[in-house]
């Protein structure tokens, strides 16, 4: 088939709509969101070039309804000098607007025809008043789902000025449509529209009782400054960002000249990704030069200037993905520092209500007093010990001033430090009693304490006071020592279990290095794909993470969770350095017991 032959068979048509109310039906439900239909109205009237926008919700005669009243110029008016109703209702997506743009004009929105339409998602009926230039007041109504309209003349004592639309009723189910909820709204759709053009926007619900005030969205946190200007070829974007705390709710709105079209513009595929998706950013990000999606207007047509659009981000993106990176490293920092000092706050916990014997890691009870003057048992000796465990019980507490939930209650319960311990026969070893209260702060107001062996051998030093010396009977056995604490009319009771052996076994090698030092701190290593969890580097004194584990990647969602996981690496190296040599069956036992104590006092 030759050339001349193909155009001959080919045959060429233009495009036309079959149905037209059926289009037009299509176009006018198009709007899924009625708050921006209500900000298509108020659009309408900043580009009328109003200084004042009142929204009116009220109800009347049992009928709920919406007004919108501007002092803008009103519907253009035809030759004969009446406004041109006719044009507006027979020339659907053949927006004047856009032809005003041709001449230059480019702060006004708008430039499909099809704002008016979107009524039919706000309620049935539809009534616009404006003014002639002959002074007299001329109303165009409209219904949803009827195809015809109507112009009347309203006599009035006074011309209106600017527009006045009127839809009524509402429809049932934008019942939830109040005052607060469309201001809220306005103020982040409309945000810069409102700032440059300077209108004001008065809310008045009648409904409610309320009036309300549309003042452009102020964002939180700080202004990020120093950001390099983003420059088109089609023209610039302006950029509004600022830093704050990480939260899912912060976002980075897209908006076209000043009206929003996306709240969060991570809704882009190409935006799914860091830094838009981090959390850390608020604030506005305008390219004029997108095109909207028609109808909803609440997405953009992913066209060459779209994709110029996101080509020029590319510096902005680096920019932000550093900013990211510092804060999420300063974050870090600081939730290792709480979460140590949490855990460490734990254990010290446990180590009260666990014998001291087995769980003394570190030989953190006596390492005080390991360097005191005196023999064991002796004043100096128990007051070395006291002061130590004072130090290691309050260390990394805030000296600031306690807060109110800080400061302990009334008495509730006692305990004696330590509840179980081992002692040399014929050796001496203090004891200390504690009050708590119910949520088990130690309290120390107008304690008085009572000391008595209750079971076995062995002799006290006194019987009254904080702090006794139990000094232990020549033989081994099994004695049991017994404080009451009282404070006014409560009277708590505690025991601690004494074992007093022949000899106490030590180590050949003595105290190391490592017990003097206190407990552990911790540090993370990457070692993604590898088995191991935890490991404990002795000369350094600290307990080495895997970060790359999978576990630690899952525990690190949530902060609690991170916190239970640390928590028990630290009791697993705790049970591995302090029961060396015991079965498997055993050390597991502990690590029960161990974690259960830990993990009661997380916080």
């Amino acid at each position: 088939m030759t050339r001349q032959d193909r155009k001959k068979n080919k045959k060429t048509g233009q495009l036309r709509i079959g149905d037209d109310w059926n289009a037009i039906t299509i176009i006018a439900l198009s709007q899924n969101n009625p708050l921006k239909a209500i900000a298509e109205f108020v659009e309408n009237s900043i580009d009328a070039q109003a200084a004042n926008v009142t929204i009116i919700r009220g109800k009347e005669r049992g009928q709920s309804y919406l007004k919108i009243i501007d002092d803008g110029s009103g519907i253009p008016c035809t030759i004969e000098g009446t406004p041109d109703f006719k044009y507006v209702a027979t020339h659907i997506c053949d927006s004047l607007k856009r032809r005003i743009k041709k001449e230059g004009l480019f702060h006004i929105q708008g430039e499909f025809g099809i704002g008016l339409m979107s009524f039919w998602t706000v309620g049935h009926k539809l009534s616009m008043v404006s003014s002639g230039k002959d002074g007299k007041t001329y109303v165009m109504e409209m219904e949803k789902g009827r195809p015809g309209y109507s112009v009347v003349l309203r006599p009035r004592l006074l011309p209106v000025k600017g527009t006045q639309l009127t839809i009524a009723p509402l429809l049932q189910g934008i019942r939830f449509l109040n005052g607060e909820k469309i201001q809220r709204y306005l103020a982040s759709e409309l945000r810069d529209r409102i700032r440059h053009s300077g209108v004001k926007i008065k809310i008045m619900d009648r409904v409610s009782r309320c009036e309300y005030d549309v003042e452009p969205r102020q964002f939180e946190g700080r202004l990020i400054h120093g950001l390099q200007p983003v420059t088109a070829k089609s023209g610039g974007v302006y950029v509004e960002l600022y830093l704050y705390e990480r939260n899912p709710e912060n976002r980075i709105s897209l908006y076209r000249a000043g009206t929003r079209l996306l709240p969060d513009i991570s809704s882009l595929e190409f935006f799914q990704c860091e830094p838009w998706t981090s959390g850390y950013f608020q604030g506005v990000i305008d390219a004029p030069f997108l095109h909207l999606t028609p109808g909803t207007r609440d997405g953009v047509i992913h066209d060459e200037w779209y994709a110029e659009f996101c080509d020029v981000l590319a510096g902005l993106k680096e920019r932000l993905g550093a900013i990211v990176m510092e804060q999420q490293k300063s974050e870090d920092e600081r939730m290792s520092k709480n979460i140590l000092r949490s855990v460490h706050r734990a254990l010290r916990d446990a180590l009260l209500n666990l014998p001291a014997e087995e769980y003394d890691w570190f030989a953190l009870r006596e390492k005080r007093a390991v360097n005191a003057p005196g023999g064991p048992g002796s004043l100096p000796q128990q007051e070395a010990l006291m002061a130590g465990l004072a130090d290691i019980i309050d260390d990394e507490k805030p000296k600031a001033q306690k807060e109110f939930f800080e400061i302990a209650g009334p008495l509730f319960s006692a305990r004696i430090q330590p509840a179980s311990t081992l002692v040399q026969a014929g050796k001496a070893k203090s004891f200390r009693a504690v009050g708590l209260d119910r949520r088990k702060l130690q309290t120390d107001q107008g304690l008085v304490c009572e000391w008595s062996i209750s079971e076995g051998a062995g002799q006290l030093d006194k019987n009254q006071g904080e702090a006794v010396t139990f000094t232990a009977a020549s033989e081994p056995g099994l004695s049991r020592l017994k404080a009451i604490v009282r404070q006014g009319e409560v009277v708590c009771e505690a025991e601690c279990v004494i074992t007093v052996v022949d000899q106490l076994i030590k180590t050949s090698g003595g105290e190391s290095d490592a017990s003097r030092k206190g407990l552990p701190g911790y540090t993370l290593e990457g070692a993604a794909g590898q088995m191991w969890r935890s490991r404990y580097d002795e000369k350094r004194n600290i307990v080495i993470i895997n970060s790359g584990h999978r576990d630690f990647v899952y525990a690190g969602k949530e902060r609690i969770r991170k916190l239970r996981y640390i928590s028990r690496l630290f009791s697993k190296e705790l049970i591995l350095q302090n029961f060396l040599g015991e079965s498997p069956p055993l050390m597991l036992e502990r690590l029960v017991e161990l974690s259960l104590y830990i993990e009661e006092n997380l916080k």
